[in-house]
């Protein structure tokens, strides 16, 4: 299997997995609570049942942003390649966190979870399979 070449990274990016948030603009409206401002390609949903596992992977180019609805997740990351025993952090229902490409990642849902996911690149089937390396960071 050819090496992927090498990511460089953006000053842009997080320097940590979660994301800290500008404050919301409050009025007597509601509000409005921003997340990302950056240049993507999609925007997903998705919901996760309680004991679950998703992701598993890492991305050779891809990045996304991830914002917890309802629920939590418990996020295991390290970088590719690695064989040290991955971090793992809990995010919680209004907190974003980010991965960017070249990291090795996997959710487990402690309970039923609902968030959005922003990324970079397309998530038609064809061109996420094609930046998608599948492993086993987590047993499902």
């Amino acid at each position: 299997m050819k090496k992927p070449a090498p990511v460089k990274k953006s000053k842009n990016w997080p320097k940590e997995v979660i994301v800290p948030m500008a404050k919301a603009f409050v009025d007597a409206r509601g509000e409005i609570q921003p997340l990302v401002d950056s240049t993507m390609r999609s925007a997903l949903i998705i919901t996760s049942k309680k004991g679950t596992v998703r992701a598993n992977h890492y991305h050779k180019t891809d990045w996304h942003y991830c914002y917890v609805m309802s629920g939590s997740i418990q996020y295991y990351y390290r970088p590719v390649g690695s064989k040290a025993k991955p971090e793992k952090v809990l995010v919680k229902t209004g907190e974003l966190f980010f991965t960017p490409p070249m990291v090795e990642h996997a959710m487990v849902f402690p309970e039923d979870t609902t968030f959005l996911t922003l990324s970079l690149n397309a998530r038609n089937q064809k061109a996420y399979e094609k930046d998608l390396v599948r492993i086993e960071l987590v047993k499902a």
